[in-house]
């Protein structure tokens, strides 16, 4: 049975989300959902995916923690930009960030942190240069990114990864 349908939560949210999505239950609905929720998890499981060990859970916590203060300090200070209006020149513009991490489950949840603080944005990554392209709303010091990024996100993520 596992062959046939190897993923079977992923088969049925598939077909849910297809018939939602369709607005309809006609035949043909049901039965390209039925086709798309047997061959979209053997797709699936034909996929290379790397495997993830976890190092030091306290990291994870500490980590998430820092994650939801920044995300909500940076909510913050984006609404005094938005809300303030012009009252201070605001000059947004990238930083280049050299980074050690190169496990690529970490550098996903980093861009993925990155991409959810208001007022940054991963751009790029080089990875033969092992660079990141970050782009700031306000940016006053490039070196301060730099610090912040490889201080407070990178190495605890190398905790957590490598």
């Amino acid at each position: 049975m596992k062959r046939i349908m190897p993923y079977p939560l992923m088969s049925l949210a598939l077909l849910a989300i297809w018939v939602l999505l369709n607005n309809s239950v006609t035949p043909a609905v049901l039965a390209s959902g039925v086709l798309l929720s047997f061959l979209a998890p053997l797709a699936y499981g034909a996929l290379e995916r790397p495997r993830v060990i976890v190092g030091n859970v306290v990291s994870i916590v500490r980590l998430l923690a820092i994650v939801l203060f920044d995300i909500t300090r940076s909510n913050f200070a984006v609404g005094t930009i938005i809300l303030a209006g012009r009252r201070r020149e605001r000059v947004s513009g990238f930083v280049q960030i050299p980074l050690t991490m190169t496990d690529p489950n970490g550098l996903a949840i980093l861009a993925v942190i990155i991409t959810s603080t208001p007022g940054t944005l991963w751009v790029q990554y080089d990875s033969r240069r092992q660079k990141m392209l970050l782009h700031v709303l306000d940016l006053v010091e490039p070196e301060y990114w730099v610090t912040l990024i490889k201080d407070r996100y990178e190495r605890r993520l190398m905790e957590i990864f490598e």
